[in-house]
């Protein structure tokens, strides 16, 4: 009975040996080149390097060899595992990098959109100001063209009333009747602008008695016009002229007469006026 069980236990180990040369010789013809190892080796065929795989040679392992021990699910099992915790980490890392790349280009967005804003605004204050440059300097040029219109017609008065204040021989007092003419003449000029008043004094006589005559008669209009109507004494112009003929606004010359007379003519600047206005 030894014998026999011991022939075959034998037979049995023959029997279940040969797939493992035949298997341990097909990749053994079925081996290729090795190839350059990459940064993560891929998992190793399934080529066993000899009947026993890495098992002790011995008779349990002899038996037991064909099928599924624990040694053999974890020699299998172990690359498998190996790999997915080095896919889990690639995969890791890649979320992180792309995590770190979004922030980056968040941050980059946000910096040019903040210029971007400043620059905008920058350009419109710029053309608030260009804006307010161009108002002031339309103001001034209008202001100039006002003062350069003012100062044009500063000299273009007109006569606009003429009087005359007669005088007796010898006399260089004013009448009551020369008195209603000059106040009938003034009153209207109170708070005005832009007027002159042009005094001529005329006498009969010769040379340098007759121009004092009509100085004085003169001086006695211009007196009664300054303290009477407060006449500002900037706007009479006053002359002297004896018994100087002197051609009238018409053109005529004027006759000598027996007295004296003082001619008083009122004078605008209707164009300065307006300008002020």
């Amino acid at each position: 009975m030894k014998k026999n069980l011991i022939l075959m236990l034998l037979f049995l180990s023959c029997a279940l040996a040969l797939p493992g040369f035949a298997q341990q010789n097909d990749s053994t013809s079925n081996a290729q080149p090795a190839q350059n190892a990459a940064d993560h080796q891929p998992i190793p065929p399934d080529n066993p390097k000899d009947f026993w795989d890495g098992d002790d040679p011995n008779f349990v392992n002899a038996v037991t060899h064909p099928f599924a021990s624990k040694k053999y699910v974890q020699r299998r099992v172990g690359p498998i595992r190996d790999r997915i915790n080095e896919l889990d980490q690639l995969t890791s890392e890649n979320s992180k990098t792309i995590k770190d790349v979004d922030a980056r280009a968040t941050q980059s967005i946000q910096l040019t959109s903040e210029k971007t804003s400043l620059a905008d605004q920058r350009a419109t204050d710029a053309s608030t100001k260009a804006q307010l440059a161009q108002t002031v300097a339309t103001q001034a040029s209008t202001r100039v063209s006002t003062a350069e219109q003012m100062v044009g017609s500063l000299d273009q008065y007109k006569g606009t009333g003429q009087t005359e204040i007669r005088f007796r021989a010898g006399q260089t007092v004013l009448s009551k009747a020369a008195k209603d003419a000059l106040d009938q003449m003034a009153a209207p000029l109170k708070d005005q602008r832009s007027y002159i008043i042009e005094v001529k004094g005329f006498s009969a006589g010769r040379g340098q008695a007759a121009i004092a005559s009509s100085q004085k008669m003169a001086d006695s209009v211009v007196r009664y016009l300054v303290l009477n109507h407060q006449i500002p004494i900037y706007r009479l112009f006053v002359m002297s002229l004896g018994n100087a003929q002197v051609a009238a606004a018409d053109g005529t010359t004027a006759k000598h007469t027996s007295g004296g007379r003082v001619e008083i003519s009122l004078m605008k600047n209707d164009l300065a006026a307006s300008a002020q206005r």
